[in-house]
């Protein structure tokens, strides 16, 4: 059973696109209503201590990592994002990662948007968080981390990324078990097929009927010695010994100058 044939360019880019816009409008959207009607830092229960939400604004990273340099998070998100562009461009045929490097742009275009457009500035701007899960901590001693809907995605299609990639899954659309098949075929094919030189008695080779007709197993042997059975040790040795003689002869007479019996 053979897969699906790998994506075109146009049509990867396009999931990858798609994606990375609904995502981006998902999360921009979701911030909205977050600042329209949540309060600001205070915990708003929703399923218990399962879920709440927490409206605040982060400068830095994940767990308010890096407060002090949020433009850097800012050109780290645009690399990001220049990159999967590019990959989508150019290298992207394959369905799985077209969907996992939608779902990842449009996460980081999130993040992004923030930092490009949201106070205190251009570049600079703060990431609106507001859901706190508050079973779910990383480091003892730390807090919950309090995050977005881009967050979700970043997080969960890098994810994605990583498994592609244990699973040999190619951005071209190949598999490291398809390849590992595949070369070996091809190594073990000849201009004979599967069977190699094997033939019937009497007939072609096999797999070519009469297209490659076998050679003919008399030719080069003269008329009237066709069909004798094979020499004797004792008279294959006298064979090679006329043979050597002739030959040593042959070698005396052009070294004396005289024409071989040949050249009369």
């Amino acid at each position: 059973m053979t897969g699906r044939p790998p994506l075109r360019q146009a049509a990867a880019g396009t999931i990858i696109a798609g994606l990375a816009v609904l995502v981006l409008a998902a999360d921009q959207l979701a911030k909205h209503f977050a600042l329209q009607n949540l309060p600001y830092q205070e915990p708003v229960k929703v399923l218990g201590d399962f879920l709440s939400f927490y409206l605040t604004r982060n400068p830095g990273a994940a767990f308010s990592l890096g407060e002090e340099v949020t433009w850097i998070f800012t050109i780290a998100l645009a690399v990001v994002a220049i990159v999967i562009g590019w990959l989508a461009a150019t290298r992207v045929r394959s369905r799985p990662w077209a969907v996992a490097l939608g779902l990842l742009l449009g996460g980081v275009l999130g993040n992004l948007t923030d930092r490009l457009l949201r106070d205190p500035g251009f570049g600079v701007g703060h990431v609106v968080d507001f859901i706190n899960t508050p079973w779910l901590w990383f480091f003892p001693g730390m807090s919950p981390a309090i995050y977005n809907v881009a967050d979700i995605f970043i997080v969960c299609d890098m994810i994605a990324v990583a498994l592609l990639v244990l699973l040999g899954v190619h951005m071209d659309g190949t598999r490291d078990g398809r390849r590992t098949d595949d070369s070996t075929g091809d190594d073990d094919k000849t201009l004979l097929g599967a069977d190699g030189d094997e033939f019937a008695p009497g007939g072609a080779v096999a797999g070519f009927g009469d297209e490659f007709p076998v050679a003919d197993p008399d030719a080069g042997i003269p008329a009237a010695e066709r069909g004798l059975p094979p020499l004797s040790e004792r008279e294959q040795r006298q064979v090679e010994a006329e043979a050597d003689r002739e030959a040593d002869e042959y070698e005396a007479e052009r070294d004396t100058g005289r024409p071989g019996r040949d050249e009369l």
